[in-house]
């Protein structure tokens, strides 16, 4: 399946107390908290990456999932969008471990790990008739809630919400890694909670 993605984060100090307010906001929950884990591939002079694509096969709860997105336009380095756009072309995948070999085979290889915790919540948006998400990622390096939807929807959320707008990020997982190793000096490689765990250092007082 084939879907243009708009997304946009925001880091969460309290996310038990976000899920207690969703419900008054028309959210439904569609999949409490489940372990997510996520294996990027990409060739050994990182050309995806450089191509700003990514190739993903992720394994949330018993589901495997092979994942592709690229950015939907050429991007505008004077004007950059408040929203993550991408195209995002998905698909279940009943043996990950065939088709990362497979992925060896033709060049690609694994280059980066991350994991979270992810809760699932859905509402209905009558201004477009669709379904937006939002869900809340509980990773190694911090809390994030992701709203995914309509630009309309997104803005009227951020509101209802109390989000400063100011605090939203379109980074990746990858990026606010390699931002937090930046801060702290941590000498792991994937964001896990295992090496994170394992390598992490106090962040400077500032």
């Amino acid at each position: 399946m084939q879907n243009a993605e708009i997304e946009l984060k925001f880091p969460l100090s309290d996310p038990a107390a976000l899920q207690d307010l969703l419900p008054q906001l028309g959210f439904h929950l569609d999949t409490p908290r489940t372990f997510e884990s996520n294996i990027l591939y990409d060739t050994p002079s990182r050309d995806l990456r450089a191509q700003k694509q990514l190739l993903r096969i992720r394994q949330y709860g018993e589901v495997h999932t092979l994942t592709h997105k690229r950015t939907a336009a050429p991007e505008d380095p004077e004007h950059p969008s408040r929203y993550k756009v991408r195209i995002e072309t998905e698909t279940t995948v009943s043996d990950p471990v065939a088709l990362g070999l497979v992925f060896e085979q033709l060049g690609y290889q694994p280059v980066f790990t991350y994991e979270k915790y992810r809760t699932e919540w859905s509402a209905f948006d009558p201004a477009t008739g669709s379904h937006p998400h939002l869900v809340i990622d509980e990773t190694p390096i911090g809390n994030y809630a992701e709203l995914e939807g309509p630009t309309s929807w997104i803005d009227r959320m951020l509101v209802e919400l109390g989000i400063d707008v100011n605090t939203c990020l379109t980074d990746s997982y990858g990026k606010l890694f390699l931002d937090w190793k930046q801060r702290t000096a941590s000498a792991a490689e994937n964001l896990t909670f295992t090496e994170v765990a394992g390598s992490r250092v106090l962040e400077p007082v500032s």
